[in-house]
């Protein structure tokens, strides 16, 4: 099957500007769907994948970079107090606006994405027909319990390379890095050596890290940035769109970091990849586009 045609754009967003992807035809039938990326500080690059949706159904696929990053306006300069919830709020918003589809939209939000898309949820905005939460907490102490609990299992080396590294301070240390990989190799994505497109976020990230840095801090495991203390967990019961929840087996995203999710959100299904970790569109990406399509084509009519 041909690729569908892509258009991409610039939208004006605060006087920065924001980098949009539109695969597929905004005009067809089905509900358009806005794919968000994680981090935050990530970019579309590793979730690129969900664009071969509308291979699969016809849908058009949105994909993004948010505001400091990617192919978007990158603003080193700004502290911690310029990264914000409502600051990505806004700016989803604005994209929604900006393409003329917040009438009626699914949205799906990987990670840190997925996150944005609860918080947008509960907020009930009547365009949001069907709504995807990929591989996210819903509260960050539960993350970095979870994270924690995972890296204990890690070899016994690796986990003395980063707690020295970490009483030391030198968490850009090559060594510390190393073992991190050590973590992101079984937890974040478990295809080795990692896809060029999951590489070029990480190498994106590595170039300038200052959204990540500044809400979530160093490392998966390493949580001190502004989103520390994030929970969305007693506003979940406010979100009224239907929702899918995916995550893996192997996921940083563990069965108890998405609980609050199974147990809140009062229309919700569940589906657990066996074979992935936290990235099920690249580790089984026939079976996790499937999944979501099959999902999006429920809401299609009603939405």
């Amino acid at each position: 099957m041909s690729a569908a045609a892509s258009v991409e754009g610039f939208m004006p967003f605060r006087g920065y500007e924001t980098w949009y992807r539109v695969t597929g035809d905004l005009a067809g039938p089905r509900l358009p769907l806005v794919v968000a990326h994680g981090g935050p500080g990530c970019t579309h690059d590793y979730v690129d994948a969900f664009k071969g949706i509308t291979a699969l159904d016809g849908r058009a696929v949105i994909h993004y970079d948010q505001l400091g990053n990617g192919k978007s306006t990158h603003l080193t300069e700004k502290g911690p107090e310029f990264w914000t919830v409502d600051l990505f709020l806004a700016e989803l918003d604005a994209l929604l606006a900006h393409l003329g589809i917040a009438g009626r939209y699914a949205f799906l939000g990987q990670s840190w994405g997925g996150m944005l898309g609860a918080e947008h949820a509960v907020r009930r905005p009547e365009g949001l027909k069907a709504l995807i939460i990929a591989n996210s907490p819903a509260n960050m102490h539960t993350w970095v319990a979870e994270a924690n609990r995972l890296r204990r299992d890690l070899p016994a080396e690796v986990q003395a390379t980063l707690l020295a590294h970490e009483a030391a301070g030198t968490l850009t240390h090559p060594d510390y890095i190393k073992a991190s990989m050590a973590f992101y190799d079984r937890h974040v994505c478990r295809v080795t050596p990692w896809p060029a497109e999951v590489a070029r976020t990480f190498a994106a990230m590595d170039a300038d890290n200052t959204v990540y840095r500044h809400m979530n801090g160093p490392t998966e495991f390493h949580v001190i940035g502004t989103m520390k203390d994030w929970t969305i967990e007693d506003r979940l019961p406010q979100i009224a769109a239907p929702t899918l929840l995916i995550s893996g087996a192997h996921d940083e995203a563990t069965p108890e970091v998405v609980r609050p999710y199974r147990e809140k959100v009062p229309d919700i299904r569940w589906v657990l990849f066996a074979d992935s970790s936290h990235m099920p569109h690249v580790e089984e990406t026939e079976a996790c586009l499937a999944t979501v399509s099959d999902f999006l084509r429920e809401h299609d009519e009603r939405g």
